[in-house]
């Protein structure tokens, strides 16, 4: 079992930037890739980004690369969502789930999920 708690929500102005925070319970951790999605009103939830358990190995939708980045701290059960030039569209509930193997794309591969944490970016 794994449980996930994110934090490091808010508003921000457009342009900006925060940092979410995925922390883990469990002493399997890194045995997890960790995997970020997001659900803004009315639409459906679409995959940020993730990190692979094995090789650390990062994937990112085509509508954040180059703006956020996710890096792991096992030794801290963490992982964080670092995210940079924010634009009003990247505003919805941002979740991070847990999977074993690769960061895949598609939410319903994953079996844990944290209660989510809200970003809105205003204009």
């Amino acid at each position: 079992q794994v449980q996930l708690v994110e934090s490091g929500g808010g508003l921000v102005q457009a342009g900006g930037s925060l940092r979410l925070s995925c922390t883990a319970s469990g002493r399997t951790f890194s045995s997890y890739a960790i995997t970020w999605f997001r659900q803004a009103p009315g639409k459906e939830r679409d995959f940020v980004g993730g990190v692979n358990w094995s090789d650390a190995g990062t994937d990112y939708a085509d509508s954040v690369k180059g703006r956020f980045t996710i890096s792991r701290d096992n030794g801290k059960n963490t992982v964080y969502l670092q995210m940079n030039s924010l634009k009003p569209e990247d505003t919805a509930v941002y979740y991070c789930a847990a999977g074993r193997g690769l960061a895949f794309r598609q939410p319903w591969r994953y079996n844990y999920w944290g209660q989510g944490t809200q970003v809105t970016v205003s204009s």
